[in-house]
C-alpha cells in the first residue's frame, strides 16, 4: 500500500475520532500498568469492573504489594487467568519498589523485564502514560493491518515495524488507538461490517462483507409454438401403408 493511501486511511480515522484513547480506566501510570496486565486475554469491561473496586482501596505499588496474592486475588477473581495474573502483579510490584523508587520506568527494556509485561504491554505504557509514538500491536490491530493491506506481517512484530515505518509522523502517537478501535468494533473478527466502514473504498480486501444487491424483476413471456398444418397428400399416389396392405390381399386372393 502506497503511503498516500495510508495517510488518507489514518485521516479518515481521525476524522471520527480525533482524540482517541484507551477504554480501560485508569488515572496513573501504575494503575494503567495494572490494568494491561490484568486484560490479557480477558474484555476491558471485565477490567474495568474489577479495578474499580481494587483501586479504591490499593491504587499504589505499596498498598497492593501488602494485599499479597490472596488479597489480590479476591479483588480480580472475576478476570480469567486472576490467579497468575495475581501473581505477576504483586512480583511486579516489589520490582517496581526495590528498583524504581516505586515509579514505573519509562524504558522499554525496564519495562518488559517486569513480570507479566511483554512487548505489547511495554509499547501500550509508553505511548498511552508517557506520550512516545509506539504502536502496540494486538489480535486486532494484526488483523487490520493485513485485512486492509495497511502493514501486512506474518506475526505482531513485523506488523509492527511496518506500521512504524510507514505510518505518517502525524498520526503516529494515535495510530495505536485508532487502529484497535476499528478493529474492535468495525473490521471485526466474524462478518466485519464493510457496509459502515470509512475506508472501504482505500481497503484493499477483497472479500468485502458487503450486502448482495436486490435482483432486478424481470418478466418472462412464454413462447407456446404455433401448431403446424398438416402436409397434403398428392392425389397421383396413396400412402406407403396403404400401398402395402393392398399388396398383401392381392397376394392372399391368388
Amino acid at each position: 500500500m502506497n503511503r498516500k493511501k495510508v495517510a488518507a486511511i489514518f485521516a479518515r480515522l481521525k476524522s471520527l475520532n480525533p482524540t482517541p484513547t484507551t477504554e480501560l480506566e485508569y488515572r496513573t501510570p501504575f494503575e494503567l500498568l495494572v490494568a494491561v496486565i490484568l486484560s490479557a486475554q480477558a474484555t476491558d469491561k471485565s477490567v474495568n469492573l474489577a479495578t474499580r473496586t481494587l483501586f479504591k482501596h490499593a491504587s499504589t505499588p505499596q498498598a497492593i504489594f501488602k494485599l499479597g496474592v490472596a488479597g489480590l486475588s479476591e479483588y480480580i477473581k472475576t478476570i480469567g487467568l486472576y490467579n497468575s495474573k495475581a501473581k505477576n502483579v504483586i512480583e511486579m510490584c516489589r520490582i517496581l519498589l526495590e528498583q524504581h523508587g516505586g515509579e514505573v520506568p519509562q524504558e522499554r527494556e525496564a519495562l518488559e523485564a517486569l513480570p507479566g509485561v511483554g512487548r505489547k504491554t511495554a509499547n501500550v505504557i509508553l505511548n498511552t502514560a508517557f506520550g512516545q509514538p509506539t504502536i502496540a500491536v494486538d489480535t486486532h490491530i494484526f488483523r487490520v493491518a493485513n485485512r486492509t493491506g495497511l502493514a501486512p506481517g506474518k506475526d505482531v512484530v513485523e506488523v509492527e515495524r511496518k506500521l512504524d515505518k510507514t505510518t505518517p509522523d502525524a498520526f503516529k502517537l494515535n495510530a495505536h488507538h485508532w487502529l484497535i478501535l476499528h478493529g474492535r468494533y468495525t473490521c471485526i473478527a466474524r462478518a466485519p461490517k464493510c457496509a459502515d466502514c470509512v475506508i472501504l473504498d482505500l481497503c484493499e480486501f477483497r472479500q468485502k462483507n458487503l450486502p448482495n444487491p436486490k435482483p432486478v424483476a424481470t418478466t418472462v413471456r412464454k413462447i407456446v409454438p404455433a401448431p403446424m398444418s398438416p402436409t397434403p397428400r398428392s392425389k397421383g399416389r396413396q400412402p406407403m401403408a396403404k400401398t402395402a396392405r393392398a399388396g398383401a390381399k392381392r397376394g392372399r386372393g391368388r
